[in-house]
């Protein structure tokens, strides 16, 4: 990056780049058109010379009717303020595009997902392979002219399937296999997965002076598998490591064992249908994932909650916010050897805050409590007085506690400081969020950057630390829980009584043309749903920029150098849940 200033405008972009950038005039659509050929240079002037260095989204969007593939970027600069959106097209049949991880680290795996899922090939890209699906699959499942096993029809609801009193199962009608491709030179019999043959070969290896770095010691160089069934590995979740001795030379995520197409699902779903969908996503923090998603519809609806229902779902994202920290400090005890004690004094904090949930959804983890223009229900006055002995009463003290016997434990000390470290230059090429970003020193956190509901007038701070290593990413969570106290306490001093739903509930819902990115500050960072509509009934594109994947991008660089044991810390560190990660 150069030390040029800053050009703070940004409304003469056609001007800058004649004839490769235009304004994306399509009704409800934001944003520009930018040529491929002219995509890197545009993506350069945007991060040096304006400072938009923080690429947070990317994904594609397949226009079948009119033979094009789109690739849509949501850039933001760390000072606050709304996204730059760009975009640029390509034919399907052939869908090449520059890749912008020389600019962009942090957009390595969602170019790679953009390939597996819907076949645009990024060139330059250091790493293209498929990232969700298995190897031997064939095709590309996001495109509009996939079909599924067992496909019935495009959207639901789906038509009636015995018009003529006629009960049949689709399976009879769609046989397994009928729409299903492999690879022409695939069988189960002797099948060996190139790509994993390209994984292990991509593992950079160093050149030794022929004793590793074992000191005295003869080492010597090996690749390793943990996962993807292991129990540090928090899930379905595999590393592949190649070992000096003891140091992690180079590191390879590898997911997509749980994953199920959600985003396929949910073009399929109504609008409607897909909230209790994200609460499956992370299974810790289905309220605040309700809240992005809802935040997306309602700007393509372009209707405001009423004032309670605001503070109703800011007062659940925080108790949110406090069970996912909690948990996140518990486990990462247990990934340092503690084993279950500490997390289960943790789970004793969660459990209260559950049953709120419960009071006020009927659910205590999948709790499917937010409404587009509101929530479903009112808050009770038992479930208010639990919230308000919560946080006024029962949880600081028990932070305290908590603090007391862990922050100055000898043993997360030793295993923590100095280890894993990301800079901050590190965090935001990597596009990196939330603790994981502000343990590297970078104050940017959604609620204050582009607020959203009533956070514009709630006072709190947003938390960094400044070393980037393990030891603080466990210590942000616990200044983070601090300030969600700290947001609850004015919550529950200012909840004014009224409607808690605009308009009357539905169970369908009708959204105008156009595109939407709705994003919030999640536990684990910034969760963002991408949604495109043509104004039917189901979302034509709906895409989910889940932290839990993008965090898992800056894996191997906290690795590098650190001893085997050490990556397993790391990964707790971050806090991943496998639910997000492959969606």
């Amino acid at each position: 990056m150069t030390d040029q200033p800053i050009d703070v405008h940004v409304d003469n972009l056609e001007t800058r780049f004649p004839g490769m950038v235009s304004q994306d005039s399509r009704q409800g659509y934001t944003g520009y058109l930018v040529k491929p050929e002219g995509l890197t240079a545009f993506a350069t002037a945007l991060r040096d010379q304006m400072g938009f260095r923080y690429l947070s989204s990317v994904t594609a969007v397949d226009y079948l009717a009119e033979d094009l593939m789109e690739v849509v970027y949501h850039a933001y600069r760390l000072e606050g303020g709304p996204a730059l959106v760009f975009k640029t097209q390509v034919p399907r049949q052939e869908p090449h595009v520059p890749s912008l991880v020389p600019l962009f680290p942090g957009a390595e795996f969602q170019e790679r997902e953009a390939w597996d899922l819907f076949g645009v090939r990024f060139d330059g890209h250091p790493d293209l392979r498929r990232i969700l699906m298995w190897e031997g699959f064939g095709g590309h499942p996001m495109r509009k002219d996939w079909h599924e096993a067992y496909y019935e029809e495009e959207a639901k609801p789906f038509k009636n399937r015995w018009p003529e009193g006629q009960v049949y199962r689709i399976e009879d009608k769609v046989p397994y296999g009928h729409n299903v491709s492999y690879p022409s030179e695939f069988s189960p019999e002797g099948w060996v997965p190139q790509e994993d043959v390209a994984l292990y070969a991509g593992l950079g290896k160093i050149q030794g002076n022929g004793d590793g770095s074992g000191g005295g010691l003869d080492t010597e160089q090996i690749v390793i598998n943990l996962g993807p069934q292991h129990p540090s590995t928090h899930g379905v979740f595999r590393m592949v490591v190649r070992l000096d001795g003891e140091t992690v030379v180079d590191l390879r995520p590898v997911m997509g064992y749980l994953h199920r197409n959600h985003e396929k699902l949910g073009e399929r779903n109504t609008f409607l249908m897909n909230m209790p969908f994200t609460d499956r996503l992370d299974y810790l923090c289905s309220m605040s994932n309700n809240f992005g998603y809802a935040l997306a519809v309602e700007k393509l609806m372009g209707i405001q909650p009423p004032e309670r229902a605001d503070y109703i779902r800011v007062m659940m994202a925080e108790l949110t916010r406090i069970i996912n920290h909690m948990l996140a400090i518990g486990f990462l005890l247990n990934d340092l050897g503690a084993y279950f004690t500490p997390v289960m004094y943790c789970f004793n904090e969660r459990e209260l805050i559950l049953d709120v949930f419960e009071a006020v959804s009927g659910s205590r983890m999948m709790c499917n409590y937010f409404r587009f223009g509101g929530v479903a229900r009112d808050l009770t006055q038992d479930a208010f007085g639990m919230v308000k002995r919560l946080v006024q009463e029962r949880l600081p003290p028990k932070l305290d506690e908590l603090e007391r016997f862990l922050v100055k434990n000898e043993i997360v000390r030793e295993r923590s400081i100095g280890v894993g470290v990301l800079s901050a230059e590190q965090a935001i090429a990597l596009s990196a969020a939330g603790p994981v970003l502000r343990a590297s020193g970078v104050p940017y956190d959604v609620r204050r950057a582009e607020p959203y509901s009533i956070y514009d007038r709630l006072e709190f701070d947003v938390c960094t630390r400044q070393h980037g290593d393990i030891y603080d990413r466990f210590l942000i969570r616990f200044d983070e829980m601090r300030q969600s106290l700290r947001i609850l306490q004015q919550v529950v001093r200012d909840l004014p009584p009224g409607e808690i739903m605009t308009g009357k509930p539905q169970y369908q819902v009708r959204v105008p043309a156009g595109e939407s990115y709705g994003r919030v500050e999640n536990p684990k960072g910034e969760l963002g749903f991408y949604l495109v509509s043509n104004g039917k009934a189901n979302p034509y594109r709906y895409h989910i920029r889940s932290p839990s994947f993008i965090n898992l991008t800056s894996l191997a660089q906290m690795c590098r150098g650190q001893k085997i044991a050490d990556a397993v810390v790391i990964l707790g560190s971050i806090d991943i849940v496998l639910g997000e990660v492959d969606r």
